[in-house]
């Protein structure tokens, strides 16, 4: 509660936000949720944390070949333990989307793949009428500091839809 203003801490505290992906933008999403007391993160990613992933990825050499999830999860648990984090290590699909996320108050789409950023932006928004979704684009490659700032900016987004800042 000290993180922040009473009203604001109740409300993020009870918030649940899903994490689509977790590479240069999800994981620094995640961290950044994290600190700011989000009370529930739902994190879903197939990948493992590579050599390639640690120029840009909120990852460290201890986590080489660790799943992203567990490696996400372990640094959420260090940062804040009062935070329930829920991880699932599949890759997202039509067909699993909405059963990931579907109690999820906002959910961050954090692909790398085009194709599969419209799949999973349009599959919630078909399947679901209350879900919202805050996205970036553009971001692979070496340019650690954009993607962190572009992860700045969903997570913001995150908290400005959570308490009510920004409409729908």
């Amino acid at each position: 509660a000290a993180r922040h203003s009473p009203k604001v801490h109740e409300t993020v505290r009870r918030a649940r936000v899903g994490i689509a992906g977790l590479g240069g933008l999800g994981s620094n999403i995640a961290a950044m949720l994290a600190r700011t007391g989000v009370g529930q993160l739902v994190l879903a990613d197939f990948d493992i944390v590579e050599p390639s992933n640690l120029n840009r990825q909120n990852y460290f050499v201890s986590h080489l070949g660790q799943y992203k999830t567990e490696a996400t999860a372990s640094l959420i648990h260090q940062i804040n333990p009062f935070i329930s984090v829920e991880t699932h290590n599949v890759r997202i699909t039509a067909e699993n989307a909405m059963d990931l996320f579907a109690d999820c108050d906002v959910v961050c789409e954090a692909f790398d793949n085009p194709v599969c950023k419209a799949e999973l932006v349009s599959t919630l928004l078909s399947e679901s009428e209350t879900i919202r979704i805050v996205s970036g684009s553009g971001m692979a490659g070496y340019g650690s500091p954009r993607v962190t700032v572009c992860a700045g900016h969903e997570a913001n987004m995150v908290l400005r839809l959570l308490l009510g800042i920004e409409e729908p």
